[in-house]
């Protein structure tokens, strides 16, 4: 296997622009490729940029229907009748819509492709993560399901474990449900309790249809407000060992950043540090548990300017293997790019929030809205992985 690296990129991304002042807008990606690139993060010797191909109808049909498909098709020239999600605040039609949602779908199976094939041992996809949307629906800012189209692809060519960990503050819940019946696929939501927060799905006690498939989903709802310390904290008390004891060929992990403190769609804790912290662990697990074949996916973050560039860059140095130093100063040219584009919010200056990442390591003796938390996803999951979920050595 290479140890290569393989950045998916193409401008022609940007064309995801929701119709224009959306949450989702694409400068988001953008800053986030200017800044990697000018703290020298894509001019590392392991990293290639690639660009990807849109993703045709064999490739999206593997989870969506034909008929939704030729919605989204034609929902620009009737964008106040294409039923299926569309045309709604949450998913505007806008010119371009089938071909952008192909495209971001495209690079998520090239990552797939190249990591399946050897030629890459990580493979990272900003753009991808649109972890929302439905069989027949879009959802959630998502109109094709790109990472459950390359979990699909990847069935297709004989891999039989899959392992995808999404860490968006919104549940995964489009991708839960693409393989909530199928055992080959281990699917672990990290999130803000759905009491709180859109989907509102993903309930400790979602683990998977009936028979086989019992256990191949695990929800980690965490209460509004957790910090980096909690975060990390329940991320360790229930993620590495149910990944661990599924054995998975692959990691797929949706790396959405809308945690940060600062997003205006949810209400967790986490600063730029905590982030930073959160793609190391999946990292190092993708090495522990699957020869370090990794792909990364982007997803929500809506802090266009102060988080999603310094959380994304952070993420493609880790996976380049060169990490950068939290307190990198952020080159005065991106700040004045930042300002010339007319944005309301000042950039920051540089790649920490002096965040605080130690935490002490779950034991069931404690009880705080977090441990609870924790308690409740161990109890419902662990016992179908042979765990106890009382026993913190597991």
């Amino acid at each position: 296997m290479s140890d290569a690296v393989t950045v998916i990129w193409d401008d022609a991304l940007l064309g995801y622009t929701m119709g224009g002042d959306h949450p989702m807008h694409p400068v988001r990606l953008d800053l986030t490729m200017r800044l990697a690139d000018s703290l020298g993060v894509l001019g590392s010797s392991r990293i290639e940029v690639v660009k990807p191909e849109p993703a045709g109808p064999e490739l999206l049909t593997l989870v969506h229907d034909p008929a939704y498909l030729e919605a989204v098709r034609r929902a620009p020239d009737d964008p106040y009748g294409a039923g299926h999600g569309l045309g709604t605040p949450d998913n505007p039609v806008f010119p371009g819509m089938y071909e952008a949602a192909a495209l971001i779908t495209g690079g998520s199976v090239l990552a797939a492709e190249l990591v399946s094939s050897g030629r890459a041992q990580h493979a990272v996809n900003i753009a991808g993560g649109l972890h929302h949307a439905m069989r027949d629906q879009a959802s959630g800012f998502c109109v094709f399901n790109d990472a459950a189209v390359a979990i699909a692809w990847l069935l297709g060519q004989g891999w039989e474990r899959i392992a995808y960990v999404d860490l968006d503050v919104h549940h995964g819940d489009g991708v839960q449900a693409a393989f909530y019946d199928d055992p080959r696929v281990l699917t672990v939501s990290i999130h803000q309790t759905p009491l709180t927060i859109f989907p509102g799905t993903g309930f400790p006690e979602e683990t998977g249809g009936p028979g086989k498939a019992l256990g191949s989903a695990v929800n980690l709802a965490l209460p509004n407000g957790t910090d980096d310390s909690g975060w990390l904290r329940a991320f360790t008390a229930v993620v590495p060992s149910v990944v661990r004891a599924f054995d998975p060929q692959i990691l797929i992990t949706q790396c959405g950043c809308d945690a940060h403190h600062e997003d205006p769609l949810a209400d967790l804790g986490l600063t730029v540090d905590g982030q930073r912290a959160s793609y190391r662990a999946v990292h190092d697990l993708a090495h522990e548990v699957c020869d370090g074949r990794w792909i990364a996916l982007g997803g929500g973050g809506y802090g266009l300017v102060r988080c999603v560039p310094r959380a994304w860059t952070h993420l493609l140095a880790e996976a380049g293997g060169d990490r950068l130093a939290p307190d990198t100063v952020i080159p005065q040219s991106w700040q004045d790019d930042v300002r010339r584009r007319g944005l309301r919010t000042p950039p920051p200056g540089s790649m920490t929030e002096g965040g605080y990442v130690g935490f002490h390591r779950w034991d069931p003796f404690t009880e705080n809205r977090v441990d609870r938390a924790v308690l409740r996803t161990r109890t419902a999951s662990f016992p179908y992985f042979g765990l106890d979920p009382d026993d913190p050595r597991d």
